[in-house]
């Protein structure tokens, strides 16, 4: 079918964190690359994108920081904003679901759907936090997958494994909130009847045996599975209001709420939003990432179905995981490679990245990202082909023409077969990225650069000038008819060259997809500017630096997660506390205990007497090492008999990043034995 519009979006990122390589592999770039090319093509599209700022994991984000979830949105929204521009992803509008204008558009979505008796009202128990006196959300409760095992595993999906859950699903659910085990209260929500509408869903993913193998087996892997009702709305104070009576203390659920998202994004950029969203000749394509297929193929437009006036997604290209080094990314162990980052310390490096991301995107397996990779993509290919062909046949052209287009004289029938071949590379492209194949495409992109290589090194014309000039003439239009036509080509996968290399080419930026299937771009007489090169190779030192730079962040988090600081015990009161009579001492006498292998035997002067105390340190202290030393004892802990040993008191110690134990010493010298630490 032939449209007369486009719609693409992009997965919206939740605003609790910056963009890294992961998600610009998974749904960014790609989405990019495919609007820029219908751009060139004069297509009508919208690339419509914005920042997901009501998932749970804004408000864990506000709680860890002690702020506000509205200051965590605005700072991630700006963040993650800037650097999508400054990387080139060319969304026509970057919006935000804490705007008011989604707020409306969410509500009114949810309204009609509540008033057509689309939702089944239902009472059911959810996990309630006791000690954090709240219903729990899916990111709120963690616990042990039934699937994989993790330990780790979210009340809504196990990142592990990448199935979908329950949050009862969960083996030992435990609250982030308290660290307490949950218990079940019951509570009013709207649940969506995914299970009576599974026939009509059903019916339109059979529709689209086109879509990627990934998508199209997920998506009948849930329906083989049967659909369940899920529930629309949540308990919680940070979100879109639940606009019905007797839903005081409720929000839209996030997957109900973010994609409308697309929707309310697309009327704040244009009055003419309903063409985009509501007429049957407009394509509409969603991409993301493999982790959100069942709510942009089944939960979402069964939303759209249920409403009845909006289109469905044509395509929903997914592409799998991006690993880095190996390993998976993951924030919350900082390996990743952050995109705000990068662009600080790879200036004008952005089409690097783009090229190094497509050529290795993960369309149908998870791939991999690595730092030696990234600079082999840069020398071997961007330098020594792209960057080759272009520079010698720009500094060629003005050391035997002043810059000047030479006028061709005869083609031999290689060039003629030459030119044949070039003008079909639009179409290769074209075949490939309409197919969502974007490392196929780019592949041919360098190809076309390869022949360019080829075609001079093969007819040497810094040799041939000294006995054919016409034939030079000739060699060197046609190298000059193959840069303007990478310009045309390479512009939805590396804008920033292309820009680079029209300026030196001194051509019309009108220049549209079509245009490159013809050879004659470039006419003789034209004036080029001056030549520069496109990208300089990138040494071992930097590559080295950013290896470091993830290892660095690796060994801290190992440090980290050996010393990760346990939940508070339950309170107390002042008089319990008061109880408690807590002396400076000093260790007179210190022997190990007979036949205990972890315990030392000290005297210890605490001011208002000596006694004997039996304390479990002997593997971090030798006695001879510790008399003399100052220690802080609780001296009125009832004497026990230990080893034989009555011990009148303990020693307070605490615990390094190493799991090793260590005096918990007075913080001035100058304090005598017995003074109270209160």
């Amino acid at each position: 079918m032939i449209y007369k519009r486009h719609t693409v979006t992009a997965a919206l990122p939740y605003a609790n964190g910056p963009v890294h390589i992961g998600h610009l592999a998974g749904c960014y770039l790609p989405a990019d690359i495919y609007v820029r090319y219908l751009r060139s093509k004069g297509e009508d599209v919208k690339f419509i994108c914005g920042s997901d700022e009501h998932g749970v994991p804004i408000t864990i984000k506000a709680k860890k920081e002690g702020i506000t979830p509205q200051q965590v949105v605005d700072k991630y929204h700006k963040m993650m904003g800037d650097a999508f521009k400054e990387f080139g992803i060319s969304f026509d509008i970057y919006s935000r679901t804490s705007s008011k204008i989604h707020h409306e558009t969410a509500s009114e979505f949810f309204k009609t759907l509540y008033d057509k008796g689309v939702f089944k009202e239902e009472i059911t128990e959810q996990y309630f936090d006791v000690k954090a006196n709240q219903f729990l959300a899916d990111r709120y409760i963690v616990g042990t997958c039934p699937k994989c095992g993790n330990d780790n595993a979210y009340g809504d999906q196990c990142e592990k494994c990448g199935s979908t859950l329950n949050a009862t699903d969960l083996i030992n659910p435990k609250s982030t909130l308290s660290g307490e085990k949950p218990v079940m209260k019951k509570t009013k929500n709207w649940f969506l009847p995914l299970d009576t509408m599974q026939p009509q869903i059903e019916a339109y993913i059979d529709s689209h045996k086109e879509w990627k193998a990934n998508v199209f087996g997920q998506c009948k892997s849930w329906l083989n599975s049967g659909l369940q009702p899920r529930a629309m709305t949540r308990d919680l104070d940070w979100g879109v209001k639940v606009p019905v009576d007797g839903a005081e203390g409720k929000v839209l659920y996030v997957w109900f709420d973010a994609p409308i998202g697309y929707i309310s994004a697309t009327k704040e950029l244009t009055p003419d939003w309903e063409l985009y969203w509501k007429d049957k000749e407009t394509k509409l394509v969603h991409f993301i990432g493999k982790d959100n297929i069942v709510f942009h193929c089944i939960i979402f437009p069964a939303m759209l179905m249920a409403e009845g006036s909006y289109i469905l997604p044509e395509n929903v290209p997914a592409n799998e995981f991006l690993n880095l080094e190996g390993d998976k990314i993951s924030t919350s162990r900082n390996w990743a490679v952050w995109l705000h980052e990068y662009l600080l310390e790879f200036k004008d490096k952005q089409d690097v990245l783009r090229y190094t991301l497509c050529a290795n995107a993960p369309e149908t397996k998870d791939n991999d990202f690595t730092w030696k990779d990234f600079q082999a993509k840069n020398n071997n290919e961007l330098v020594a082909i792209l960057g080759n062909f272009v520079n010698r046949t720009l500094v060629l052209t003005h050391k035997y023409y002043q810059g000047i287009v030479p006028l061709p004289n005869e083609y031999t029938k290689e060039d003629l077969v030459l030119l044949e071949e070039i003008s079909k590379f639009p179409v290769k492209i074209s075949v490939s990225i309409e197919h969502y194949r974007f490392r196929e495409a780019l592949g041919e992109l360098m190809n076309l650069a390869r022949l360019g290589n080829k075609y001079l090194a093969d007819n040497e014309p810094w040799i041939v000038i000294k006995t054919d000039e016409k034939r030079v003439q000739t060699v060197m239009n046609i190298s000059l008819q193959i840069s303007a036509n990478l310009t045309v080509l390479m512009e939805p996968f590396l804008p920033f060259t292309s820009k680079k290399l029209s300026t030196m080419l001194n051509l019309s930026g009108n220049l549209k997809w079509n245009d490159a299937t013809r050879t004659n771009l470039l006419l003789a007489g034209h004036q080029i500017n001056t030549a520069s090169l496109l990208f300089d190779k990138i040494e071992d030192e930097t590559v080295f630096t950013q290896v470091q730079k993830l290892e660095d962040s690796k060994k801290m988090n190992e440090l980290n997660s050996k010393s990760e600081i346990p939940n508070s015990k339950s309170e107390i009161t002042y008089d319990d506390f008061s109880k408690m009579d807590i002396r400076v001492g000093t260790i007179l006498e210190a022997e190990k205990v007979p036949k205990a292998d972890k315990l030392l035997k000290l005297l210890i002067d605490t001011g208002i007497d000596k006694r004997i105390v039996v304390s479990g340190i002997a593997a971090y202290y030798k006695p001879e090492d510790i008399i003399g030393q100052q220690v802080s004892i609780l001296v009125n802990l009832a004497p026990r008999k230990i080893k034989g040993i009555e011990s009148q008191g303990m020693i307070l110690m605490a615990e390094n990043n190493s799991g090793e134990l260590r005096f918990v010493a007075p913080i001035k010298p100058d304090i005598n034995n017995g003074g109270e630490i209160k």
